[in-house]
């Protein structure tokens, strides 16, 4: 039903997250970011700011023809609603989702993503932004840790609310990586808890499973680096 253009990084563990969970039948089409697949130009067709994830919904709702999706915020919502899961109805709990979903999107990916950047892959070390982006992690974490501290007193075991949500399967894969950030859990002990449940879910084991294949492969090369942190407008399309 689901066609997944994929890669094993956080971004693209949200989408079979999802998928696993819900039990939606999907085949993955690997996009090698490091050899440069997500400028072909069937992928363009789909996620057109060449970045991975993307899906083809080949069975709609409306019946019509396949539906392309690219960015992996907008990939969450459009399979819950597709499918009426992992987001609340209610408009007060589905509120709750939305804001820790877009949380991660405009915050905790970006920032943890630059961490990565400048302490793992920037070919000059600058201490002011592996101090600036390690600290804005940091931050982020304090967030979240205080943001579950809160839930948990009100009965909930998840960021939104009570229950398991997009807005965890969006948040999970950029914790993963926490000792490349340069965090501890151990000083976030409700994130660490949290942490530890959603390792644990079935759906979370099986879809970092079906990334396996391709983690044996680097995710970034030195050839790699050229192509993705070398990119124009030019390059681009």
């Amino acid at each position: 039903m689901i066609d997944l253009y994929y890669w094993p990084t956080p971004n693209g563990h949200k989408i079979t997250l999802f998928l696993e969970e819900s039990g939606i039948d999907y085949r993955i089409i690997p996009v090698d970011i490091s050899a440069g697949d997500q400028f072909k130009p069937d992928f363009l067709a789909i996620a057109p700011n060449n970045r991975m994830p993307a899906i083809v919904d080949l069975d709609p709702s409306d019946k019509g023809a396949p539906i392309p999706v690219f960015e992996s915020g907008a990939i969450l919502l459009y399979l819950a609603e597709k499918t009426g899961r992992f987001i609340p109805s209610e408009p007060r709990a589905r509120t709750s989702v939305m804001q820790w979903l877009f949380w991660q999107m405009g915050g905790l990916g970006p920032m943890a993503g630059q961490n990565h950047h400048f302490s793992q892959y920037a070919p000059e070390k600058i201490p002011y932004a592996i101090e600036r982006y390690v600290k804005e992690t940091n931050r982020l974490y304090g967030v979240l840790d205080r943001r579950l501290a809160a839930n948990a007193e009100a009965g909930g075991a998840y960021v939104a609310g009570p229950d398991y949500s997009i807005a965890d399967m969006a948040i999970y894969p950029w914790i993963v990586p926490h000792q490349r950030q340069g965090q501890d859990l151990a000083d976030f002990p409700h994130l660490r808890r949290w942490f530890e449940a959603v390792a644990a879910r079935p759906a979370t084991i099986a879809a970092y499973a079906r990334g396996e294949p391709y983690s044996n492969r680097p995710t970034v090369t030195e050839e790699g680096k050229k192509i993705l942190f070398g990119q124009t407008a030019r390059r681009a399309g």
